[in-house]
């Protein structure tokens, strides 16, 4: 399912060679959400796939207005593969986005903000790679309804798994329904979503991403994870990208649908992304020093400085949803204390041991979920990490204790993330100077995400009923 193109050539001749029928142009728009187009072999060439074919940017949010519509899509040849849910023979192809007038890269294409994180890291000398690992979790529901109007406002999810349906007439109900809290991990048949996950990994496995595991979470009603195995910023953050189409698109096959919205159940627990990072000059981890508090790094320390210090404007970023927030509370898991320990998934920052080999040594940020724009998300977090690591930023003590059970004189010592995106967007407005080095983000991106984001969803919350917040992130 993947040609293995490095170029514009290699591409033609897997169009003619593997007889497509439909050629699917793929993109991120600034929220984070897949967009595409689709065309015809008939109407490209090696010229259309080298320039670009335009589409218009005034219909995506947070790209162009509508006096300067115009834009490109050039695809990416390496990022070549066909669609496993497409009837008919169709290639996908990853985009960059560019400016015809210019012909420059367009400053507000997330992927080119990937791109230009991973060659600022190269351009300070103190690595030549950023290794990332997502954990990305979801739900998987059975049916799902919402709506409102003048008069009324509701959401409802049902779930074959559900705790909620444990008297249900089911002819027969077989009672195999993981209670709040405990599904993580019982065997089949409590784990009912066994085989839908497997054939969510073959899928992406036959699409070239790698993958290390996958299990049932802890929340009862259809909660997932599947582990990627790491891989470079930018070509990880194209990966989950494909993991979402994946496990969608396979639910749907199955007459389910599945959301990676982070908290769609209340009083359980919420989809988070833990996401595991490291820094490499050419095969040393840099991470690693054995004589080092959990054999990391000073390098590792000073960059778990970074995350902690600009943590709230990476919440802006990487919890970018108000429904990121009913997560972001005590006593689900959540990572909402700004330490770091090893071991410790109370904490915000966790150095994973389970491994002694230096190649396994990395950092895990928590606080993630998967609602966020991955291109986006992983560029602000090596930002953060360099900031720490060029300023020396002691991230202090870490603290190898239950966070939820300090006792109260050294639990006022500990800072929490913010506890909503209004918190968290007025954190990024003030502290975003370390996103704007080697112009990675740029002033307008910055502005463009705040000003979309208070004005199309934090205002819409506000406005109407809790249900709207369903409608607006079930999709994600």
């Amino acid at each position: 399912m993947v040609p293995n193109c490095a170029t514009t050539e290699d591409l033609l001749k897997a169009i003619k060679d593997e007889k497509v029928q439909m050629i699917d142009l793929r993109f991120t728009d600034l929220p984070g959400v897949w967009q595409h187009f689709s065309v015809p072999p008939s109407a490209v060439n090696i010229d259309t796939l080298n320039e670009g074919i335009g589409f218009d940017g005034s219909s995506i949010r947070g790209f162009q207005e509508i006096q300067e519509s115009d834009m490109l899509v050039v695809p990416d040849p390496t990022t070549a593969f066909f669609d496993p849910f497409a009837p008919a023979t169709t290639l996908v192809l990853t985009c960059n986005i560019r400016d015809p007038m210019t012909g420059q890269p367009y400053s507000r294409d997330p992927r080119y903000i990937a791109q230009k994180a991973e060659t600022y890291l190269k351009g300070t000398g103190r690595a030549d790679t950023s290794y990332f690992g997502p954990e990305a979790e979801f739900f998987v529901f059975n049916d799902v309804r919402y709506g409102q109007g003048i008069n009324y406002a509701f959401h409802e999810i049902d779930s074959s798994e559900g705790s909620w349906n444990t008297g249900k007439k089911e002819a027969p109900n077989l009672g195999h329904k993981p209670r709040p809290k405990e599904g993580y991990f019982p065997v089949p048949p409590t784990d009912s979503m066994q085989a839908l996950r497997t054939e969510m990994v073959l899928t992406m496995e036959s699409l070239g991403i790698q993958i290390e595991a996958h299990h049932h979470e802890v929340a009862t009603g259809g909660q997932n994870e599947i582990d990627m195995r790491f891989t470079t910023l930018t070509r990880m953050a194209d990966n989950l990208m494909i993991y979402k189409y994946v496990v969608k698109n396979t639910a749907r096959q199955h007459d389910m649908t599945a959301t990676f919205m982070p908290k769609p159940l209340f009083e359980d627990n919420a989809s988070g992304m833990h996401v595991h990072q490291s820094l490499w000059k050419g095969e040393t981890n840099l991470f690693y020093d054995k004589a080092d508090y959990a054999e990391l790094s000073e390098l590792g320390r000073y960059y778990i400085g970074g995350l902690l210090s600009h943590a709230w404007a990476l919440c802006g970023l990487c919890a970018p949803t108000t429904n990121s927030y009913r997560r972001l509370v005590p006593g689900y898991e959540a990572p909402i204390n700004l330490v770091y320990s090893q071991r410790n998934r109370s904490a915000c920052c966790r150095i994973p041991m389970y491994s002694p080999n230096p190649r396994a040594k990395r950092v895990e940020f928590r606080s993630p979920d998967p609602s966020c724009n991955p291109y986006l998300a992983f560029a602000a977090m090596l930002m953060a990490g360099l900031d720490g690591i060029n300023n020396r930023i002691d991230p202090g003590r870490p603290i190898d204790k239950n966070l939820y059970d300090l006792p109260p004189a050294e639990a006022k010592d500990v800072k929490s993330t913010p506890g909503s995106l209004d918190q968290a967007l007025d954190a990024l407005e003030r502290d975003h100077a370390f996103l704007l080095r080697g112009d990675v983000f740029t002033s307008d991106v910055i502005e463009t995400w705040l000003d979309y984001k208070r004005k199309k969803e934090v205002d819409a919350i506000r406005l109407r009923p809790h249900p709207h917040e369903f409608h607006l992130y079930y999709d994600i």
